[in-house]
């Protein structure tokens, strides 16, 4: 039986920054969630469960605006399973395809459970949730820790996103105390392998400009934000009082995506609050909440897979894994630009969907 891990609002990690002139450069300490996801995931490569063993990954910084984070990672690009056939992202799921209840059970790092207080109770006991929510590692990772995050896999839901998924990764971040600890998702039709629903989760040891990028209020009531820089994206933030209220706001967006059949990748991580103006650096290190990103992109059906990097979930943060070394070492960020310029809306496209979503939540 996999280990169980029940956690509480108490757990979670509320003095989180990034280091810079007003924060010494200091290694962030490791919570319960930290240790338990990092001893796991070692044991599993020590067992060599994993399609191949990945050490320190060659890494560097593409110099521009942008600060994109390359990573030279030719095994995942060969060893990773074959993609499902993808037809619509609303594609039902198949039980007869892989999916996350066919894994070997070794691969389950553990379970997560969330508690609360019984207030109706008069010795103060605890309520937990009902369906398992396992995490298991990613046999083709990308990068250190990378697990996936399956929200109960029993009941074969497709990978379309839902309140309590949204809550399950916001809530994941929210338990670390490594602002390099990041959860991902990719739709249908944004590079989703597997039609089983499953957000992505890892760690990655470098600042990402998302983290802090300056933002235009759309609407501010709902806390519903535009990304200021490329590529173009909306933003909800949270901190630990607000999860399941944000998680709510921002499934109607995914909602309004999915029923108007736009593909989609969104991204959490720690991030300071959002602002439309320049901030102080110590505004601008703050990491208490989590930025979650969505990112509406043209969807990709059996499309011709780009040979330097696929555009998902992670390459839109600004991280991107490189399958080959020429590409590696020879791109820059007009090169990253331009390829993932192709898979994202064309700006008129993009400037309707802000005004139809945004329209949509102020109806809601």
């Amino acid at each position: 039986m996999p280990h169980t891990f029940v956690y509480t609002h108490q757990d979670f990690v509320t003095d989180v920054h990034r280091s810079c002139e007003s924060y010494p450069k200091v290694a962030p300490p490791c919570t319960k969630f930290d240790t338990t996801i990092r001893a796991g995931w070692k044991d599993r490569m020590d067992r060599r469960l994993f399609r191949y063993h990945l050490g320190d990954l060659e890494t560097r910084i593409l110099p521009g605006p942008h600060g994109y984070v390359a990573q030279l990672n030719i095994q995942r690009g060969i060893e990773r399973r074959k993609p499902q056939e993808i037809l619509s992202i609303q594609q039902e799921f198949n039980a007869s395809q892989f999916n996350f209840n066919k894994i070997n059970p070794d691969e389950i790092i553990f379970e997560m459970v969330r508690c609360t207080k019984d207030t109706t109770s008069s010795d103060e006991g605890q309520v937990c949730q009902s369906g398992r929510r396992i995490v298991l590692i990613n046999v083709s990772p990308l990068e250190f820790g990378h697990c996936l995050f399956v929200p109960d896999p029993s009941r074969c839901l497709p990978q379309i996103l839902t309140r309590s998924a949204i809550q399950f990764g916001i809530e994941s971040v929210l338990l670390s105390a490594d602002p390099g600890f990041r959860i991902g998702f990719n739709s249908l039709g944004a590079f989703a392998s597997v039609n089983h629903l499953h957000l992505h989760g890892y760690y990655l040891n470098h600042e990402l400009k998302i983290e802090s990028r300056l933002v235009k209020p759309l609407v501010p009531k709902k806390g519903f934000y535009r990304m200021q820089d490329f590529p173009a994206g909306f933003l909800f933030y949270t901190e630990s009082e607000d999860v399941k209220k944000v998680a709510g706001t921002v499934c109607q967006v995914t909602d309004f995506l999915v029923d108007n059949n736009i593909a989609h990748n969104m991204f959490l991580t720690r991030g300071c609050p959002p602002c439309g103006s320049i901030q102080s650096d110590k505004d601008r290190c703050l990491r208490n909440g989590v930025r979650i990103i969505i990112w509406p992109r043209m969807a990709c059906f059996g499309a011709k897979e780009e040979s330097a990097f696929n555009v998902a979930l992670c390459e839109l943060a600004g991280h991107l894994p490189f399958k080959n070394k020429k590409d590696y070492e020879s791109a820059t960020e007009i090169d990253v630009i331009a390829i993932v310029q192709k898979h994202l809306l064309p700006d008129d496209a993009f400037d309707k969907l802000e005004q139809q979503v945004s329209c949509h939540l102020t109806a809601l």
